[in-house]
């Protein structure tokens, strides 16, 4: 298998997380750095977003499709989407959550700061910060009493929970009121397959146009 990506894409150490924690071995093409790896890219996937696994011949996108695939065809002692169908079902709930309501806006704070001043969004950052803050909140509660996103079992949720918690805190930090959240944080950094990505993405961290902090 090659997975085409970038050791600090939110979304590529979510895919990452998952191949580590089932030590599943694969190629990985580099992008920003090799262009004849982005030649490849581009002709699997011409929008030209990260991640893209191959797998005999097979081109598979979409970070969650990914994880999801990686369990039917490369199955390993970790399974992250529960055989329960109800099970699985909250599993992949949580999984949108952190990437639609954590990620997204995250992201939509951290690509702003990239724009011209001219043509940031001051409303829209706004929005995305409100966002978070109820995401955090909603987290808070829903954590109570869970060591993972879903119970007692690592799941792709907490394949998306992650990177997506890591870099949100950068960006509109957890405040200390949401005790669940920055705990659930610090499990998943500690998480071996996670903290092999993070440590990864670490000589990139001058790139994170905030301002990486001096933590974590």
């Amino acid at each position: 298998m090659k997975l085409y990506a970038h050791p600090f894409s939110s979304y590529c150490q979510k895919v990452l997380t998952a191949l580590y924690e089932n030590h599943t071995p694969f190629e990985f093409r580099l992008l920003g750095d090799d262009p004849q790896a982005a030649a490849e890219h581009e002709a699997l996937w011409p929008l030209r977003r990260m991640p893209v696994l191959v797998d005999e011949g097979r081109t598979v996108i979409e970070s969650s499709i990914i994880i999801e695939y990686l369990g039917i065809r490369h199955p390993g002692p970790v399974r992250l989407i529960p055989h329960d169908a109800d099970a699985a079902l909250e599993v992949r709930k949580m999984d949108r959550f952190f990437d639609n309501y954590v990620m997204a806006p995250m992201q939509k704070i951290v690509l702003n700061s990239l724009r011209p001043e001219a043509d940031r969004d001051a409303y829209g950052v706004n929005e995305a910060r409100r966002l978070l803050e109820s995401a955090y909140r909603w987290l808070e509660k829903n954590m109570d009493g869970r060591d993972w996103a879903t119970g007692d079992a690592f799941s792709l949720a907490d394949c998306a929970a992650a990177p997506s918690l890591f870099y949100a805190d950068w960006s509109h930090p957890i405040d200390e009121a949401f005790a669940n959240v920055r705990a659930y944080r610090q499990r998943l950094l500690a998480r071996p397959a996670f903290a092999r990505a993070m440590e990864e993405a670490r000589p990139y961290r001058p790139l994170f146009p905030l301002g990486a902090p001096d933590r974590d």
